[in-house]
Order: C-alpha cells, then structure tokens, then sequence
C-alpha cells in the first residue's frame, strides 16, 4: 500500500483503544449470554439444592445417634441406630448422585454460554470494518477469543460450581442452626461481617490489579504473534535480541501485574479461613459451658460444631470464586468493549440492488477522505471512469492511490462528497450485491490455509473444479499447479507457505477471475512478481480485464502500459489525465518523466 495510515501496531498497542464502554456493559453481555439457558440453570440449582439438603442431613442424624440410638442401643433396642445408619447411607448415596447431575449439567450451560461467546466474538469481529483491523492487531483479537475466554472458562467450570453449593451450604445450615440453638446461631453468623469487610476491602484492589493483568497479557500476545508472523524480517535483520529485549519487559510487566493480584489472593483465601476458625472456637467454648452447665445437649452441640465446619469450610470456595470473578470481569470487560464496536462502514439502511449485469461504471464526485480528521489524504476529488475502461492510477507515495482503491471497494466511507457504481451511492447498495460486483487484489496475495483449488474458488464456492481450472488457465497459472504433488489438491500450508510470491499472486488473480466481478482492483498486485512471471500475468491480464472495469495501482510503468487511462495524482489531486501515449507526449510532465527514467533503467 502507499498511503499513509495509522500504525496499526501502535494504536492498538495503546492501553485504552478502543474507546472503553461504561462498565455496566460486561454484565449486559453476560446477562445476554446466560438468558437463553434459564431451564439449563434452573435443573443445575434444583440438583444443587436437593444434594445440598442430602449432605446436610448427615450432622443431624450423627446427633440424633449420639442423644438417642445410642442410648437405646445400650438397652438392646438397635433398631433406632439401624435407622440412623440407612439414613446415612442413603443421604450419602443420594448426595453424592446429585453432586454429578450438578456438575455435568452446569458443565453443559457453561461451556454453552462459551460456545456462544467465541461465536460471536468471530462473526462481529468478521463483520468490523477494515479500519478496525488497520488500528486492532491479530494479537489482541486472539487475546480476546483465547485468554479472555479461558479467564471465563475457569470461573464457570470450577469457581460457579463452589460458589452455588457454598451458598446453598450457608443457607441451609443457617436455618437448621437457627432451629437446633438460636443464640449459638446467631454467635456462628455474626461472623459473617468481617467476612463481608474483607470481600469488600479485596473488591476495591482486585477490579484495576486484574485489568492490568488482562492488559498485560493482551500485549505478550500481541508481541508474540507479531514476532512469528514476521520472522522472516525478524531474522533477515538479526533483529532477535531487540525483541527478546521487548518480549522480557514485557513479559516482566504481566509477572509484575500477576504478582500484585496473587498478594491480594494470598492475603483474601487465608483471611476467610482464620475467621472461620475464630469463630468455630469460639461456638465451641460458649456450647461447651452450656453443654456443662446443662443448657444444651451434647448431640445437639456436636450437629452444631460439624454444621459450623460446613458453614465455614466453603467460605474458603467464595474466596476463590470472589478472586476469579475479579479476573473474569476484567476478561469479559475487555471482550464488551471488541463486541461494543460497530462497523465504521455501515450496511445500507433501505439496500438498493443494482440493474443486471452490472456495468462498472465508477465515479468520485468532491471526495474527501483522511485516516486522521486533521490530516486529508484526499482534499477534493473528483474522478470518472467509464464502464469497461483501465484506468491506471500513478503517482508518488503518499498521493492517494490506495486510498482511492480503498474508497472504491468501501473499505471506508469518504468524509464527505459520494463514490458511486452505476449512479448509485455505494452506502445504498445491498452488500452482497456490491461484494460481487468490485473485487480488490492486493499485493499480498494472501491464501488461506488448504488446497489450491479451494483458495482459487474462495470468492466462489459454488464452482466446479472444471470452472476452477478454466480461471487458473486464464491467468496463467495452470502450468505450475499441475506440476505441484498433488496439483489443485495441494495444500498451500499456512499463507500459502510452500508456494513463492509469484505463484500465490497468481491463485490470487485466478480466484479474481473465477469470481467475474464488474470493477477488478489491482493495488500494486504485480509489485512481487519477478520479470518473468510479470510478463506471463500481464498477458493475463488482457484476458481478465477484458469487458471489465478495471482499477491498476503500480509503480511499474510495464503494468501501466496496458492501461486505456492514466491518471497522475499528487497530495491527492489530478495533475495529470490522459492515454499512456498522450501523457508520455507530453514533454515535461510527470508521467513523461517517470516513463523516461523507467525505459532508461531497463538499458
């Protein structure tokens, strides 16, 4: 591309790009995510609560064994022990059935809920316009759908399960102990207020310590994906230690992010725990004196002290929910504020489907375009192109050129004045329609993973492997892929990694050509092929521009040649329009010029 943009490295890099959304909107989403799974989550708490009241029978009964079966049972009359004893089991039989009912159904709703959320962190993310992509790395977008996800994976497998079973443990055993003792009750809930101080008091430093750590790790992402993306360049230029110099600080920043919210963890877990264990000695001595003076059952302080450990014991499951629900909510924060983004190019409000076939004809009335509001790429253009004419754009970095080919495939929509295909606004057209009728390859030539014949047929799925071969013979490239190990099924590998630059360039102008759109846009498209590969694409070309409208970017005056129109921009104006033959005529213009120095450098 020649046009200035934004780095998009270095914007998305920023901390808080994008714009953060009102914190009210993480739990919106998860509201969202979790409605339609209301029956799910209504049979996950049922079971929960039904094993939770199986469980809770067991210290009632130990007490009822201890002030009555055993009495009884040292009279010779075992049948109350018996019945104690099949209570028992069969409470510890029934719980422990509901305990799997519980756990695989609230794995199903959990993973559910994900499913849903990956989902549809792709197709928005799909569905953002290119400006998105341009200033939001690949890094980040993976952190949202890996580690992001997998922050909420943890909370739902593990840390929901002991958070539903731990309350219903603390309000069922707060009724039964209210109905054994109330004052040693209310002496075991009292406990409950430092508890409630200390999830406080963590709440308001867990929230900014685990968005840094959310942040941090977005960026080791980021850094890492880029780096592999670019070894090529990474290692052409020996540039490994500068980067592992980057990769350390900032991995020492997420290690330093991390060791902040473990301090915290570390202070949360055992805090929980010395309050339960305060307040278990505490029941213990004042039931002790009243067992001793009479006031209270031995049996009933026995249900009560194994009670209190169940009432305590899951404290230690909240503090752990509690801690990766601080965690989980920066994750879901932070995948909001992607879902939170809408499309800066948006879909046409009343969609207006063009005349079969469509002509191609292209026109730019006082555009005015810029990636930054201060800085305009294109101040005021105006440019025609006729239906089935080459227009060649020319011009120095910076002029304009790819952001007029941009403009066209409306990848952006201009500041203001109009693009129009066929008369009609390109922000009116129905975009499937529109999709079909301009097509942009770029000097990329970017493949997908998978066989040749599946990159050529990209653009369209429905073709035949004979329509297949027809458009790889039209640009030339047949010749090569019949000679690859398996031809049309070879696997290009990862970008097309086993193929050279020419030959991805070439499946990229054959699935062009297989697609038949009514404006083909060629920016810089030839710029990686060597000279002789050129030539065969360039013949190529005449076929595949034939009847079709037709947008060349090249600094390679060889392209242009082939062109019906140039066009010279300079900062974004027209300085010169004419034939190829006129504008070379023409002494001391810049297109003369540039052909001048180009048939000079091939003596």
């Amino acid at each position: 591309m020649s046009d200035p943009t934004p780095d998009p490295t270095m914007v998305a890099a920023a901390p808080g790009s994008p714009s953060k959304p009102p914190p009210r909107l993480s739990r919106v989403l998860l509201r969202d995510l979790v409605r339609p799974h209301h029956r799910g989550i209504g049979i996950v708490m049922l079971a929960g609560l039904v094993q939770v009241i199986s469980a809770m029978t067991a210290p009632l009964l130990i007490g009822v064994a201890i002030d009555t079966a055993l009495p009884s049972a040292r009279t010779g009359d075992y049948r109350p022990l018996a019945l104690v004893t099949l209570g028992l089991v069969v409470s510890a039989l029934l719980a422990g059935w509901l305990r799997f009912v519980f756990v695989k159904r609230a794995g199903v709703v959990g993973q559910a809920i994900l499913f849903e959320l990956r989902r549809r962190i792709f197709v928005h993310v799909q569905s953002l316009s290119v400006s998105f992509h341009e200033r939001f790395t690949s890094g980040r977008v993976i952190s949202r759908l890996t580690s992001d996800v997998d922050t909420l994976n943890d909370l739902l497998d593990a840390g929901l399960d002991g958070l539903i079973t731990a309350l219903m443990n603390m309000v069922i055993i707060t009724i039964v102990m209210l109905v054994l003792d109330v004052p040693m009750a209310l002496l075991a809930v009292a406990a409950l207020l430092p508890l409630m101080l200390l999830f406080r008091w963590f709440a308001r430093r867990a929230t900014p310590a685990f968005a840094k750590t959310r942040d941090t790790v977005s960026l080791v992402i980021v850094n890492f994906v880029e780096t592999f993306n670019g070894i090529r360049a990474v290692q052409a230029f020996r540039a490994q230690r500068r980067n592992e110099a980057t990769f350390d600080k900032l991995n020492t920043d997420y290690r330093a992010a991390n060791a902040t919210a473990f301090r915290l963890q570390a202070l949360l877990i055992p805090g929980t725990s010395m309050i339960g264990n305060v307040a278990t000695v505490l029941v213990l001595v004042v039931g002790a004196h009243r067992v001793a003076t009479g006031g209270l059952e031995l049996g009933v302080l026995t249900s009560f002290i194994l009670y209190l450990r169940q009432f305590y014991d899951p404290m230690d499951d909240v503090a752990v929910f509690y801690n990766s629900l601080q965690s989980a909510s920066a994750a879901l924060e932070k995948i909001a504020q992607v879902l939170a983004e809408e499309p800066s190019v948006a879909p046409p409000g009343a969609p207006v489907t063009l005349a079969e076939p469509v002509r191609g004809e292209v026109e730019l009335n006082d555009v005015q375009f810029g990636y930054v509001d201060a800085t305009a790429v294109l101040p005021a253009l105006d440019l025609h192109i006729r239906a089935g004419e080459t227009l060649a754009l020319v011009g120095a970095t910076g002029a304009g050129k790819s952001t007029i080919a941009k403009l066209i495939s409306r990848f952006y929509d201009p500041s203001s004045g109009s693009v129009r295909l066929d008369g009609t606004d390109l922000r009116d057209i129905a975009e499937h329609q529109f999709r079909s009728a301009v097509v942009m390859i770029t000097q990329d030539g970017f493949l997908f993973s998978g066989s040749v014949g599946d990159n050529i047929a990209f653009g369209s799925p429905g073709a035949t492997r004979a329509e297949v071969v027809r458009a790889a013979e039209a640009v030339g490239a047949h010749e090569f892929i019949s000679r690859l190990p398996e031809g049309y099924d070879t696997d290009v590998r990862k970008r097309g990694g086993r193929l050279s630059a020419g030959q991805r360039q070439l499946i990229a102008f054959s699935r062009a050509f297989l697609a038949d759109p009514a404006v083909l846009i060629l920016d810089e498209a030839t710029s990686s092929l060597d000279v002789p590969t050129e030539r065969a694409v360039q013949r190529a070309l005449r076929t595949v521009l034939r009847s079709r409208t037709a947008l060349i970017i090249a600094h390679r005056l060889s392209t242009v040649e082939i062109a019906d129109r140039v066009v010279v921009l300079s900062g974004g104006r027209v300085i010169e329009d004419g034939t190829p033959a006129e504008l070379i005529a023409h002494s001391g213009g810049q297109f003369a010029s540039l052909h001048s120095s180009w048939r000079d450098s091939l003596v």
